[in-house]
């Protein structure tokens, strides 16, 4: 069975059976029909992905890996905060009069900031870094600027990444301060292991560990119904994951870049509401 099914079935059934409920709260997410949209959470859940070992990736459902893929490059690649640059609606609830998503996301890293080597926007600085003193305990992005937060039509939730290379491996600390379970889990997971593996690629490096830290863990209540249909699904074996090793460059990558072989999974039965 795919790791990523077991650590994401332990983490669910963890929350149902022992998470605390938000019904005692006047909640801000409604449903389609006004009604609140309450959640059981847990607090602070920390799993870690060996990159090295198997590509973390669900079997019990269908993970949309090249949407998955294309928000990722959206975001640290063309840095964009316009929907238009997307290829999918995912972000289309979230835009204003301009159809951006205001100062986030994308638009954070691709801010200059000054440094002793000159001028970098955060994603470059992470490159510089890997490349030129790889060591550096202080490589790492943020885009909860708070200063913008006014301007964001939601706040980040994947907020910071912290790169560390130990023995030649490139690992990363995902912090994420709010997550979805049953719809965004294995999604960020997916991305930022890709990102992962595409930095340490460009960089020489090989690859490491993928840590993700969520501070509110959480499961809708009209999710529950499918997820509980979701963890009985049959799992199967994780799929492997071919990049493009011709690419050196981040900015060369494409979603085509990466191609997964062997993906089998179950079909989800049933619909997931979503919640706004």
């Amino acid at each position: 069975m795919s790791y990523a099914d077991k650590i994401f079935i332990q983490n669910c059934k963890d929350i149902l059976q022992n998470g605390v409920w938000d019904k005692h709260i006047d909640v801000r997410p409604r449903w389609d029909d006004g009604t609140p949209a309450h959640t059981i959470k847990k607090f602070a859940l920390v799993n870690r992905y060996d990159l090295s070992k198997e590509f973390p990736l669900l079997t019990i459902r269908k993970t949309n890996t090249n949407a998955a893929i294309d928000e990722l490059l959206w975001i640290w690649q063309k840095k964009s905060n316009d929907v238009k640059d997307l290829n999918s609606k995912i972000w289309n609830q979230w835009t204003d009069k301009n159809g951006t998503i205001g100062k986030a996301y994308g638009y954070q890293l691709g801010v200059k900031h000054k440094y002793k080597e000159g001028e970098f926007d955060q994603v470059d600085r992470i490159l510089f870094d890997l490349k030129n003193n790889p060591y550096s305990r202080r490589i790492m992005s943020n885009i909860y600027v708070h200063q913008d937060l006014h301007e964001m039509e939601l706040y980040p939730c994947a907020y910071s990444m912290t790169f560390n290379v130990t023995n030649g491996k490139l690992n990363g600390i995902l912090n994420q301060r709010s997550q979805d379970m049953v719809v965004a889990n294995n999604w960020n997971v997916s991305q930022y292991s890709i990102l992962i593996m595409a930095f340490a690629q460009v960089s020489g490096l090989e690859v490491g560990e993928l840590v993700h830290v969520i501070a509110d863990a959480h499961i809708y209540d009209r999710h529950i119904p499918v997820l509980e249909k979701i963890m009985e699904n049959k799992q199967h074996e994780a799929p492997s994951l071919k990049i493009d090793k011709s690419i050196k460059n981040f900015y060369d990558f494409t979603v085509d870049s990466f191609k997964f072989e062997n993906y089998v999974f179950s079909e989800m039965q049933g619909r997931l509401p979503v919640a706004t």
